[in-house]
């Protein structure tokens, strides 16, 4: 059964997955900003079917010269909390471009914004 999001992204999928998927992806750390990448405000909605999960994910600039590890560390903290049989789609996406405003509360502090 699919569930509103409670997330600060929209999520879809069976409710007994929001936390941990929640939780792995809020453990994921932009180096540049030492920031979660959810309080970053770069994980733009998760969809978990029968067998995957998407993540959409954008950067905060499309020339970031971490994408590649964040989306790699992405892949290894679901990969830690997901079945074996689930596969992991992790999607680049630049619409709409990422902007200050979303970032959680708790960035901006972070940020002394």
């Amino acid at each position: 059964m699919d569930t509103p999001s409670a997330a600060p992204y929209p999520y879809r999928g069976p409710v007994e997955w929001q936390a941990p998927i929640g939780a792995s992806l809020a453990a994921v750390i932009d180096p540049e900003v030492a920031m979660s990448i959810v309080d970053v405000g770069l994980v733009y909605g998760v969809h978990v079917s029968d067998d995957t999960v998407a993540v959409d994910l954008t950067m905060t600039s499309a020339a970031c010269p971490v994408a590649r590890l964040i989306v790699e560390e992405v892949q290894v903290a679901l990969d830690a909390v997901l079945p074996e049989a689930f596969a992991i789609d992790v999607r680049l996406v630049w619409d709409p471009p990422w902007t200050p405003a979303r970032m959680s509360e708790r960035g901006r502090a972070h940020m002394q914004w």
